[in-house]
């Protein structure tokens, strides 16, 4: 069974697959998208919804930034149910060591016109006064959000019109569209694979490997913390190889709920809580923040994000054809850079100047075969 043609079909319905249609649409392609579970639940669900300035590699400020300025520009029109609160990010120095980190950061910042105010540590006990106390000092990021992401992504795709297929699980591509896994073909004139993790099943060369992660979310406890805080051991954390880690990272949610993560796994692909990790997690937390062992939470989830080799997303053609576009590989930082993804894409598909250089995102950089 054959369907209706689009011209462009994104395979996946998270964050960043509802930002290319979006994008594409804007630009009046008929675009299709495929999902094969809920709208916004796989690595969207398991993100912690940050929207947040990362100034390091290079590559990665300028994805950051672009997404950012561009999530700060739709703001005012996200509904209340989108949870939008430009709160802020602390980057938390334990000690005089992360405070020159802190410092370092707030000077390149300060070069390139960017916000960030260097918080002693006395100014950090009074921004957040759960923080325990002694702690160096931290850096102030003003213009960093938060967002519901799952609901979100499914606000995008209402407002990109583009048409739905739910249960839509795609197993091969061919010369003409996508083969979906009950023997239905989707005809296209362009594939946009934006499937995470599930991306390696469909192109078994490309350098990801799933990370694990765990979050916990707790009860409502209005003023408990301010900003989105974290501890500058995260950079380490969030780029390192080994194979298991922790790192502070809390949030104040619009519903008065603190969420709290973050772990990162390789080699474990099961979706189980893994009790010693959630509980490390935890204590690490509370050595920033004591108090937290008196919250009560209410639920931990695991879920998993597509890393690549070097730590950037995979954003532009799959081998030679030109008709098949991966936006994939993003980890820990797809809410973060979703949009500047789909703007990125659609530039590649309409041929579009796009606004950063895409050269350091390109398939082609890891050797990815030519698709045939």
């Amino acid at each position: 069974m054959t369907a209706s043609p689009a011209d462009v079909v994104v395979i996946g319905a998270g964050i960043v697959g509802a930002a290319c249609a979006w994008a594409l649409s804007r630009s009046g392609v008929a675009v299709r998208v495929l999902e094969s579970g809920v709208v916004g639940g796989g690595a969207t669900a398991a993100g912690m919804g940050h929207l947040v300035l990362m100034d390091h590699p290079e590559a990665e400020y300028a994805l950051t930034r672009y997404s950012r300025d561009l999530w700060l520009q739709l703001a005012p029109e996200i509904p209340a149910e989108g949870e939008f609160r430009r709160c802020g990010t602390v980057w938390v120095a334990a000690d005089e060591q992360d405070f020159a980190t802190a410092r370092s950061k707030h000077a390149w910042y300060a070069e390139r016109g960017l916000r960030s105010e260097l918080l002693d540590s006395s100014a950090l006990a009074s921004a957040e006064p759960n923080l325990r106390p002694g702690l160096a000092g931290g850096l102030l990021v003003p213009d960093d959000a938060v967002i519901y992401a799952p609901w979100v992504a499914q606000w995008l795709l209402r407002r990109s019109g583009a048409a739905v297929l739910h249960g839509a699980r795609a197993v091969a591509l061919d010369r003409d569209g996508v083969v979906l896994a009950d023997g239905r073909h989707i005809p296209c004139g362009t594939v946009v694979c934006a499937t995470g993790c599930a991306a390696s099943a469909m192109f078994p060369d490309l350098p990801m490997r799933p990370r694990k992660g765990h979050l916990a979310i707790t009860d409502r406890y209005p003023g408990f913390i301010h900003h989105q805080l974290v501890d500058l051991g995260y950079l380490k954390s969030a780029h390192g190889a080994s194979r298991e880690s922790v790192a502070f990272n809390i949030q104040p949610r619009a519903t008065g709920q603190v969420l709290l993560g973050s772990s990162r796994q390789f080699d474990d692909e099961s979706p189980d809580v893994h009790w010693p990790v959630l509980a490390r997690m935890i204590r690490h937390a509370e050595g920033f923040m004591p108090d937290v062992a008196k919250l009560v939470v209410t639920r931990v989830w695991t879920g998993f994000r597509a890393a690549t080799e070097d730590g950037l997303p995979l954003i532009g053609p799959y081998g030679d054809a030109g008709n098949v576009i991966l936006a994939t590989g993003h980890e820990g930082l797809g809410i973060t850079t979703a949009l500047a993804t789909g703007e990125v894409v659609a530039a590649h598909i309409l041929g579009g100047e796009p606004a950063i250089p895409v050269d350091p995102y390109l398939p082609s950089r890891i050797g990815a075969r030519t698709h045939a």
